[in-house]
């Protein structure tokens, strides 16, 4: 990638990582362009957010605190990863489960 390209795809790249919304709205206006450095980090975004809820749920059923503030610290290193990642542009995939993320959703972006 160029550096013109990734500067072009940073700020789409930072929305990723802010919200489901912000996931699917990278994605949207992405979708044009073709930028990689966007599409990887919508990937990323989107996968972290999408782990966030579905885990959140299973978690919250278990009404321990100790188990809720754990997850809450993992997926916030998580995501503060994957905006570390963009706002220094490179292409790092969130630990464990990024390469997991690039794979699901190869056919998006």
């Amino acid at each position: 990638m160029t550096e013109e390209t990734i500067q072009d795809g940073k700020t789409m790249a930072l929305i990723a990582y802010f919200t489901i919304i912000g996931s699917v709205i990278a994605i949207i206006m992405n979708s044009d362009k073709k930028n990689p450095f966007t599409a990887f980090h919508a990937k990323q975004g989107l996968g972290l957010n999408l782990t966030y809820m579905i885990v959140g749920y299973f978690v919250s059923s278990f009404d321990n605190f100790s188990i809720s503030i754990g997850f809450w610290i993992a997926m916030g290193v998580l995501f503060m990863y994957g905006i570390y990642s963009a706002i220094t542009t490179t292409c790092k995939e969130v630990p464990l489960l990024g390469p997991l993320y690039q794979k699901l959703f190869s056919t998006i972006a």
